[in-house]
């Protein structure tokens, strides 16, 4: 299971601040993000397995990131890898229209899975359960968490436990580069023995599993982007920016 957590706030300065964790089995092979691909100016994690991505930015300031759904982990013989979707909608002129592209391939193609898609104008939640159609959703204004399951749903336990904690938090302010409440709040660690490792957003290494990496995005409402990138497990100063393409 990966998070992403996103705040949409139309008239800020920066209008979509993302931030998320990437939880992956340790054995599988990547790459930090950078130009991997043909379109010089999408910049993305690369996955070795299958050469996809978790989490793509296009030169036209979409960023998308994709997420399994439950009981889907890993690849399936016959499906085709979700990390070709990033990397689609990453190269379309915008979210919206990233996001309808999407919802016109057919789901059964790929493993279940979700979707975040956003620019500085929005975002979209997209769903696909391994058949029919991708289905899409506005995420409203505000911070939202997504998680294995739908946005904000609290049959998560990690949403549970972690969505009340970003929305009493200050949101970070990318002018004066300061992400640590964020950065914090993605390296905690900790959980309920009762409830287990299901709602901690910092996964520490099971079972040859464990939370891989971390990213916080900011999108301006000038076109300014920034991308700060822990290769590792998250922890306060553990992240560092990005060079990232000047927007196209």
């Amino acid at each position: 299971m990966c998070t992403v957590i996103i705040l949409h706030r139309p008239a800020d300065r920066w209008p979509v601040l993302i931030a998320a964790n990437r939880d992956e089995r340790l054995d599988r092979g990547w790459d930090p993000p950078a130009a991997w691909w043909d379109d010089t100016a999408i910049i993305g994690g690369r996955d070795r397995s299958a050469g996809g991505s978790w989490m793509a930015l296009g030169g036209s300031g979409v960023v998308a990131a994709v997420l399994n759904r439950p009981g889907s982990l890993g690849p399936a013989e016959g499906k085709r890898s979700r990390g070709e979707l990033p990397i689609l909608a990453a190269g379309a002129p915008s979210a919206e229209s990233a996001a309808d592209m999407i919802t016109r391939l057919p789901a059964g193609e790929w493993r279940p899975f979700n979707m975040v898609i956003a620019d500085s104008r929005g975002a979209v939640f997209l769903r696909g359960t391994g058949e029919g159609a991708v289905e899409k959703a506005a995420l409203a204004e505000g911070l939202s968490m997504v998680t294995a399951l739908d946005p904000n749903d609290l049959a998560s336990p990690r949403t549970r436990r972690h969505l009340p904690r970003f929305r009493a938090t200050l949101p970070p302010d990318p002018d004066a580069d300061d992400w640590s409440a964020w950065q914090a709040l993605l390296s905690d660690s900790g959980f309920d023995p009762d409830i287990g490792l299901a709602e901690t957003l910092n996964v520490p290494p099971t079972n040859g599993f464990g939370t891989v990496s971390s990213s916080l995005v900011a999108l301006g409402a000038d076109g300014a982007r920034h991308w700060h990138f822990c290769a590792g497990p998250p922890g306060p100063g553990r992240f560092a920016p990005l060079d990232l393409p000047a927007p196209t």
